[in-house]
């Protein structure tokens, strides 16, 4: 968890305690409130050190109950603030996949030139139906998460649109490994890699692909993606990570950069994904 996140998370934690005490009439005590929404003692001490994010519904609940109705507004623009940085896959993924990649739609949508990294899995942007249904399956399984596949394949498919889209550009670097990588059954996978020799002709797409034996200046490392060289999104297995800072940007571009090196392109790629593609 950043440095920046935890101490905005512990403001929000003293901000809490502040309300708390100052509730009129009388100072609530935190085994009160907690009686109040029948919430475990210790939630109360977690939310004011700064140990648990809350939730929007925990704030309302919290300024409602020390009779400080007003200051919820406040308490949610706090939460937003932070979170907009770090999305947590429990929070986003509540109400399932879909609106997950509605948000990415939206993104997608206002930017122009994209540079991605995946050493895993084959890109959201390139995937088949079947590819796509076996991520999103896999991650619910994973996250706990409501399923709620076929609406989030749909939006997935939504999405490729921007790959005909003739004011886009897609500079995507794939490792070798995603190629062979069994998340799905051997056909699905099959059918996913045929996908992938036709992506290579559009004019709107440079893939390139690390082959497993390239010399690499910098070890392969999680996903990401660089919009417009001004926002980064990085997976990880607890949450996504929203960068907006300029330094970062910069690192997260020297990066791809540097990974882009070792990949090749055009038919060498195409040869690649051939290979893998005998090897099922």
């Amino acid at each position: 968890m950043s440095t920046d996140y935890q101490q905005a998370r512990e403001a929000l934690g003293v901000r809490l305690r502040e309300l708390r005490l100052s509730a009129p009439g009388r100072r609530l005590t935190g085994a009160e409130l907690a009686e109040q929404h029948g919430w475990n003692k210790s939630k109360v001490s977690r939310l004011e050190n700064g140990r648990q994010t809350p939730t929007s519904d925990d704030l309302r609940k919290w300024a409602d109950a020390t009779g400080q109705p007003e200051a919820y507004d406040e308490l949610v623009a706090r939460l937003r603030g932070f979170e907009s940085h770090i999305r947590s896959w429990r929070r986003q993924l509540a109400s399932g996949h879909k609106p997950v990649q509605d948000t990415h739609l939206s993104a997608h949508a206002d930017a122009s030139v994209f540079r991605g990294w995946e050493s895993a899995m084959i890109f959201g942007i390139l995937q088949t139906p079947d590819y796509a249904r076996s991520i999103f399956t896999r991650y619910a399984e994973l996250q706990r998460s409501p399923r709620d596949t076929e609406a989030a394949v749909r939006s997935r498919m939504k999405r490729q649109e921007a790959l005909y889209d003739s004011s886009k550009r897609f500079h995507l670097i794939l490792w070798e490994a995603a190629l062979h990588a069994l998340v799905c059954s051997p056909s699905v996978l099959a059918a996913q890699l045929d996908r992938l020799v036709g992506v290579v002709g559009l004019d709107t797409v440079e893939l390139g692909i690390i082959p497993l034996s390239a010399s690499l200046k910098i070890p392969p490392a999680t996903a990401f993606w660089i919009y417009d060289e001004r926002e980064v999104i990085v997976e990880n297995w607890h949450a996504e990570l929203w960068i907006d800072d300029e330094a970062s940007v910069d690192t997260y571009l020297r990066a791809w950069r540097t990974l882009s090196e070792s990949a090749v392109y055009g038919v060498d790629a195409q040869n690649l994904i051939s290979a893998a593609r005998r090897s099922l």
